[in-house]
């Protein structure tokens, strides 16, 4: 059974209870999208919880999450719709006896195209149509959460026909002539930022920028989604993880890698966050191997101080 967010006190409740915790502009912006029919373009760093947010939704509503993944070449056959003119021509071949035997006793042409008429529901039905995500989520018998993942991988002629769909959500499909929802899905667009979307996408999205966590808003989420890390342990790994964003890393560690290392520091059973530790699963955190040479100089394996000249001009490293 589906339900709505009563409140953008309630959304973030009932976010919380799927895991997701969500502050108070997240909590007020999905409220809103929600209240006002309106797709929610979410963008921000990869591996800030947008995805996850889209999932939270769903769980929280209790609707079917759609999810359509974004990528270079995406066209409307496999976005929307495939007609299977194979699976056609099959039923055809399977059913040419019983059509000949009903044309046969027709008396005239006429007659004959009039009872052929009559079956055309067998040859041009749903039965032949290849629902991709946009259309399954028109189709939908019950309210669903449609996301569009990673809009900016895909291309922007994809961007303009996916504004005609968002318009007002109907397909003409010529077999069958149009299509419209039964169900407005509640949409979330996602975006990594690594191309401009176009002003006329926005236009029609409410918008919602997710950045990393403050340390207090990730250590919550660590406690939440790991709660058998030691909680002192737990301040440690978070409160080094924003150091290393702030390392000027080639790609900083998601909030995702935050709680792969989290599980992986439990499962090593590890008390603290000492040197040989860090070194041992740095690489959970960072995947590249100039950003992993770069902590270890200048986090885990510091050089000493420079020794600086005294009053006198000697060397003192005090």
């Amino acid at each position: 059974m589906t339900k709505l967010f009563e409140s953008t006190n309630s959304v973030k409740s009932e976010l919380n209870k799927q895991k997701y915790i969500a502050s108070g502009e997240i909590a007020t912006i999905v409220y809103l999208a929600q209240k006002l029919g309106k797709p929610l373009l979410t963008e921000g760093p990869a591996g800030v919880g947008k995805t996850e947010l889209a999932k939270a939704i769903a769980g929280a509503t209790g609707r079917e999450l759609i999810r359509l993944q974004c990528y270079e070449g995406l066209d409307e056959s496999k976005a929307l719709y495939e007609w299977e003119y194979s699976k056609q021509l099959l039923y055809t071949q399977l059913l040419r006896d019983k059509l000949n035997d009903t044309l046969g006793k027709a008396d005239s042409l006429t007659e004959a195209a009039d009872r052929l008429a009559k079956e055309e529901d067998v040859f041009f039905s749903n039965r032949f149509l290849l629902q991709r995500p946009l259309l399954k989520a028109i189709l939908s018998e019950q309210p669903s959460v449609l996301l569009i993942d990673e809009i900016d991988r895909a291309d922007a002629e994809f961007e303009a026909f996916l504004l005609e769909v968002l318009s007002d959500f109907q397909v003409s499909v010529p077999e069958l002539g149009t299509l419209t929802a039964k169900h407005r899905p509640f949409v979330i667009l996602t975006s990594n930022n690594t191309r401009e979307l176009s002003e006329a996408l926005k236009r029609r999205c409410l918008y919602l920028f997710i950045d990393y966590p403050t340390l207090q808003e990730e250590l919550a989420v660590v406690r939440l989604k790991v709660p058998d890390l030691n909680p002192k342990l737990a301040q440690q790994a978070v409160e080094f993880v924003q150091r290393l964003r702030k390392g000027d890393m080639r790609k900083s560690p998601s909030i995702s890698e935050t709680l792969d290392w989290a599980n992986a520091l439990v499962a090593l059973n590890a008390s603290n966050l000492d040197k040989a530790t860090l070194e041992d699963t740095i690489s959970v955190l960072l995947k590249h191997e100039a950003d992993l040479q770069k902590a270890k100089r200048q986090f885990i394996n510091p050089p000493p101080p420079k020794p600086k000249p005294d009053e006198f001009g000697r060397l003192s490293r005090n």
